[in-house]
């Protein structure tokens, strides 16, 4: 007859000598071998192990959040001014394949009127700048979710994004534009009916379009490069976007494209842009423009990124806006 294992204080070897004493009660005389024993040894340890992960992960989820941008983000809580420069680093959102304004180079370096703008922040507020880049469609997002502490990615404001982010003061202004095919150009919006409109998702073109426009049908893009393919490739007749973005295009492609509307809809204007709510930083971008344009800022800016590629087709006047007064 086997003899029943003596107690424990461990709680594992507890739960391992009730299974045990329990067979030994029920089957007197049989002795329980050593491979089923090492069976329910680890069913228990499996079982207790289980149970200790789970209440460990509970510790953790509950644990207070710490500081930092990451801690910020996972909170989805933007930063302050005051968090910013103790951190010493600025997220700042911008565009990666949207020429002159936000893009990256041969050399993999950011480059554009946007990046001029976002390299001065963080060297008057004296904290290191990290470029996140982002799409349109996401800009909102990346605010709402802390991904980023601003956004400077050719930013048009609207009454549908103000109520969703907070906009500083403006530093450029802008309408739409169309750019299609020298051959086959595009004067007139209604010469696009019945031929499809190429738009970036989340754009104010895609916007306008969709409102004013719904007789057109509209090929719509997740990012700027896919947008400049189709029309390359001929799948559609027309790009509409920022006139200042058709322009660029059409100059940058040999007279092969032309745009040929050049004003469409309302003149509307560009921003820098934090989460709702976020004062401090907010405050201090509209009082940095006021510094920045008593140097003349953005028309140094201009001329460095956007008159390269404008050359005689647009003036900084008709483009930039010093001092946040559009």
């Amino acid at each position: 007859m086997s003899t029943p294992v003596p107690p424990t204080n461990d709680p594992q070897d507890r739960e391992i000598d009730d299974v045990v004493n329990a067979h030994s009660r029920r089957r007197p005389g049989w002795v329980i071998p050593a491979a089923v024993l090492a069976v329910l040894a680890l069913l228990a340890a499996l079982l207790f192990g289980l149970t200790g992960r789970s209440e460990t992960t509970d510790v953790d989820a509950a644990a207070p959040a710490g500081t930092g941008p990451d801690a910020q983000a996972a909170a989805g809580t933007a930063r302050t001014l005051d968090q910013i420069k103790a951190d010493g680093t600025i997220k700042i959102g911008v565009f990666s394949d949207k020429a002159p304004f936000g893009s990256v180079d041969a050399n993999g370096t950011y480059v554009g009127y946007d990046i001029v703008y976002a390299e001065r922040i963080a060297k008057d507020l004296g904290v290191k700048l990290e470029l996140v880049p982002v799409e349109a469609a996401s800009r909102v997002e990346f605010l709402t979710s802390a991904k980023v502490d601003a956004i400077l990615a050719n930013f048009t404001v609207t009454p549908e994004r103000a109520a969703k982010v907070d906009f500083a003061k403006p530093y450029m202004k802008v309408s739409l534009g169309a750019v299609s095919p020298t051959g086959a150009k595009i004067t007139d919006i209604k010469q696009l009916q019945g031929k499809k409109t190429i738009v970036v998702k989340g754009t104010t073109a895609e916007t306008y379009l969709t409102k004013e426009h719904p007789e057109l049908e509209l090929l719509s893009f997740e990012q700027y490069t896919e947008a400049t393919n189709a029309l390359l490739d001929g799948r559609g007749a027309a790009w509409v976007t920022d006139n200042t973005e058709a322009l660029a295009f059409s100059l940058q492609n040999d007279g092969k494209f032309t745009t040929g509307i050049t004003t469409l809809g309302p003149t509307d204007t560009i921003a820098a842009a934090v989460q709702k709510g976020n004062t401090s930083l907010r405050t201090w971008l509209d009082e940095e423009l006021v510094t920045l344009g008593k140097e003349n800022f953005f028309h140094t800016a201009f001329d460095k990124t956007l008159k390269p590629a404008y050359g005689d087709a647009a003036k900084a006047d008709d483009l930039v806006v010093e001092g946040g007064k559009a």
